[in-house]
């Protein structure tokens, strides 16, 4: 993917003859007297904008009009702003609102999805079971198969190996909800709970813009250092358009100058006089050969920058619900929580950011580094070459997700208990590892919760534009799918900010709930701090 968007950046960069054809177009068809300098530069982003996007309709297929369909998406997008900000709007106040009813439909959510899931595999296991007696009564039938998935699916042994996978999920999840229902019911009310502390913090709901902000300042900065960077260095230029058929100039000639040999700009005028001969002396690049060196360290610092600001918001809401829940009585939470746990990570915690951030930017060049060798080595087509890269890529994606799961755990207990980031891992996975199986349902419980979640608000958000667009608004729009794609895309990631606070909160939670548990017994000198619908699910109560 990281290639693959490169390639289209890249050849969106170096066609500047198009980029020129086409702003010149744009700002052409506005009178240059009565247009602002911002109109100017609204239409110069739009044709750099339908560049991009007409190169990256052309990497999928070769039939469509890629600069007219580039340029009428652009279009679309631009005609249809308001309904695009409506559905914006909606998905904002939809996410708030469903993050604090969930406390109320969490348990409704959980049951009628497992139940939901277990109706299903049972299906599924009839309907493989009912497929695979007809075809083993007709073992010919997949001679009348038109295509070869139709072959597969008319033989037996497809149908007898869906119908062993379908039992061993349906037998996996009977069994889960048998022995651990008890801790379903402990997740649920962690859910709760988290839906409680994000209430009582609202300001930490919204502090995720804060972050987004930084990162994109973070993009926009070394993204103006690798233009300085490429402007290191010598430019070099050759021949281009020379005909020697055309040329009647003396001294321009097939003896004396050929395409694609380097030229002096400054010079090439005299000897090829553009009247008498079409040669060109073009620009081709800045050599230099340690500017490459360059790039890598910046490329280094964009990831080590983004995220450090990544931990840096994990760090921040893990203080402010870790205050949250350790406040015996909720109802003195301070008010300024999430800022006095942003003053107290500026001043303590920063090395500890910037180590667990370096860890993670180390993994993800590596898994950069493998992508390009993969890209290099695809000509090749050895599959030696291809196991050994999907072994190293696998592993590496592992990694780099373990990483994070410790990180992010780290950065809890760091928050907790003001350790370095060392000890705060090893606490954190040792009491992680103490507790697995409560690890574990939680986990798939908020992750399965939140994907639902997600998939509901966008779906809903994306067919109101959808109604609005094409029955309620009267703008004139040659794709109509493009304005929902476009709310789908960022209701999609709008929700992910969000839900980034609530999974963060529950996480916090769970730690500092495993912590109320080992360290103290509800005696007078030892209280739990956990709530009363915890303390209900664990049976247990304060003296």
């Amino acid at each position: 993917m990281t290639i693959f968007f490169w390639t289209v950046l890249k050849r969106c960069l170096y066609k500047t003859e198009d980029r020129r054809a086409l702003r010149s177009q744009r700002v052409a068809s506005v009178p240059g007297d009565e247009i602002s300098l911002a109109k100017r530069y609204l239409e110069i982003t739009r044709s750099w904008v339908s560049l991009f996007v007409q190169y990256f309709v052309s990497f999928f297929s070769d039939s469509y009009d890629a600069e007219k369909v580039g340029y009428d998406i652009v279009n679309d997008i631009v005609n249809s702003w308001k309904e695009i900000l409506l559905g914006v709007a909606i998905c904002i106040v939809g996410s708030i609102i469903y993050i604090f009813i969930l406390r109320w439909v969490a348990a409704i959510l959980v049951w009628l999805s497992i139940l939901g899931a277990i109706a299903a595999l049972s299906f599924g296991v009839y309907w493989a079971y009912s497929q695979y007696r007809y075809y083993k009564d007709n073992p010919t039938a997949y001679l009348d198969a038109t295509n070869w998935f139709q072959e597969l699916i008319m033989r037996s042994g497809t149908w007898m190996g869906l119908l062993i996978a379908f039992s061993i999920l349906l037998a996996i999840l009977l069994l889960v909800v048998i022995f651990l229902r008890k801790r379903i019911v402990l997740a649920i009310a962690l859910i709760k709970e988290g839906s409680k502390a994000v209430g009582a913090t609202t300001a930490a709901l919204f502090f995720p813009i804060v972050p987004w902000i930084l990162q994109l300042g973070v993009i926009a900065y070394v993204l103006a250092v690798a233009i300085y960077i490429s402007t290191v260095g010598n430019p070099s230029y050759e021949v281009r358009n020379f005909n020697s058929t055309e040329c009647t100039s003396s001294t321009c000639n097939s003896n004396t100058v050929q395409n694609g040999d380097t030229c002096d700009v400054d010079t090439f005028g005299s000897i090829c006089d553009a009247r008498y001969c079409p040669a060109q002396c073009k620009f081709i690049q800045i050599s230099n050969s340690f500017t490459i060196y360059l790039h890598i360290f910046n490329g280094v610092g964009l990831f080590w920058g983004v995220f450090f600001i990544s931990a840096l918001c994990e760090m921040i809401l893990a203080a402010t619900f870790a205050t949250w829940y350790w406040t015996f009585k909720k109802s003195d939470v301070p008010f300024f929580t999430v800022t006095t746990a942003t003053l107290r990570t500026l001043r303590y915690h920063l090395g500890t950011l910037a180590f667990g951030s370096l860890i993670i930017t180390i993994c993800r060049i590596i898994r950069i580094t493998l992508e390009y060798i993969d890209h290099k080595l695809k000509k090749y087509d050895n599959p030696v070459t291809r196991a050994i890269m999907c072994c190293l890529k696998c592993f590496f994606w592992c990694l780099e997700n373990f990483l994070r799961f410790i990180n992010r755990n780290a950065y809890i207990m760091c928050a907790i208990h003001g350790k370095n980031f060392c000890i705060s891992a090893k606490d954190a996975f040792s009491l992680l590892m103490r507790n697995i199986l409560r690890v574990f349902v939680l986990d798939k419980i908020t992750d399965f919760i939140f994907f639902l979640s997600k998939i509901a608000i966008v779906v809903g958000v994306s067919a109101t534009v959808y109604s609005i667009v094409a029955y309620v608004s009267q703008t004139e729009i040659t794709y109509i799918f493009v304005p929902v794609v476009f709310v789908a895309v960022c209701a999609y990631f709008i929700c992910t900010v969000f839900f980034m606070v609530y999974t963060m909160a529950i996480d916090t939670l769970f730690l500092c709930f495993l912590e109320d548990c080992e360290r103290n017994d509800g005696s007078p000198e030892k209280p739990y701090f956990m709530s009363k619908g915890l303390m209900q699910v664990l049976n247990k109560k304060n003296k």
